[in-house]
């Protein structure tokens, strides 16, 4: 090698480094901020968690409890249930409202589409409060039947959805499914008209279209949307604390309880427990925003 080119090589280490001494600068506040508002808190959380209230030392007692103990075994049995109950019937009105608003050219799905989303831009204390007016057992739906004659059948009418599963899983649909929509129609929007024509020309009925191609190339933003769905509901707190039961609840509720009472070690324990839940469904995340599409690998 000439000096001249050993000298240019030199050159290129100097500039290359310098380039990455400028990047990891500029990076540098961001993952101070980051170590100290995320990462610090999570650390200590899960270092409270195991700590024993009155000694200080290590101990399983916090996590055996909420094993053990009855109701806080019912309370996660119900964040769970809820949770699933709410994501599944989200996605299912979701994807079919999607499918409607994509595939539909009436002057409805015009105006559906310019609509579906302003619960997404109402506050989500006003919203609890707004729905709790309309669907309370004194509440709008209630006075209103009052105005009608006793033999209509709805005279009376009691719906009978605060303070109970039905009241937070109704309240969790508002707020979860336009944004589940908007996920899923934007990914329905990518399939090309082209690509379902030329299924319908060599024959492929709705049905087989549907299943065969766009499910398919939709789910991935499905499972996108079941995610944030999930994961913002696991540790939800204001919706269930407003009109849920006072049992079982929700752990977001048990943690503040908790947390009220002092049991700063036992709410360390179930801020880690719902973190488990949401890095779970962020595993899932993950997972499939790095898998490859099929027809990509092809």
């Amino acid at each position: 090698m000439t000096e001249q080119a050993v000298s240019k090589t030199k050159i290129d280490k100097n500039k290359r480094w310098k380039k990455r001494l400028l990047i990891v600068t500029f990076l540098a506040p961001a993952l101070i901020l980051s170590l100290g508002i995320i990462v610090y808190p999570i650390i200590n959380t899960v270092i409270k968690s195991f700590t024993d209230a009155k000694t200080g030392l290590f101990t399983w007692a916090n996590y055996q409890y909420l094993f053990t103990n009855k109701i806080a075994r019912a309370d996660i049995w119900y964040t769970v249930w809820v949770t699933v109950v709410t994501v599944v019937l989200a996605i299912a009105v979701a994807y079919m409202l999607a499918l409607y608003l994509r595939f539909s050219k009436s002057r409805i799905a015009k105006f559906i589409g310019t609509l579906y989303l302003l619960p997404r831009f109402i506050p989500g204390l006003v919203a609890v409060y707004a729905m709790k007016i309309v669907i309370s057992d004194s509440g709008l739906l209630n006075r209103l039947s009052l105005l009608l004659p006793q033999a209509a059948g709805l005279y009376d009418f009691k719906p009978g959805l605060l303070y109970n599963s039905k009241g937070i899983i109704l309240m969790n649909l508002w707020f979860n499914i336009p944004f589940a929509t908007m996920i899923i129609v934007a990914a329905l929007s990518g399939i090309s008209e082209s690509i379902i024509e030329s299924a319908r020309d060599v024959g492929a009925g709705r049905v087989r279209v549907f299943f065969k191609m766009i499910v398919p190339l939709s789910i991935r933003d499905v499972m996108i949307a079941m995610t944030f769905i999930f994961m913002s509901n696991i540790s939800s707190f204001t919706t269930p604390y407003l009109i849920g039961e006072n049992f079982p609840q929700m752990l977001g509720v048990f943690l503040r309880k908790n947390f009220s009472n002092r049991n700063y070690e036992r709410a360390a324990a179930i801020s880690v427990l719902i973190f488990v839940f949401s890095s779970v469904s962020a595993i899932v995340y993950i997972y499939t925003n790095l898998k490859d599409k099929d027809w990509e690998r092809l």
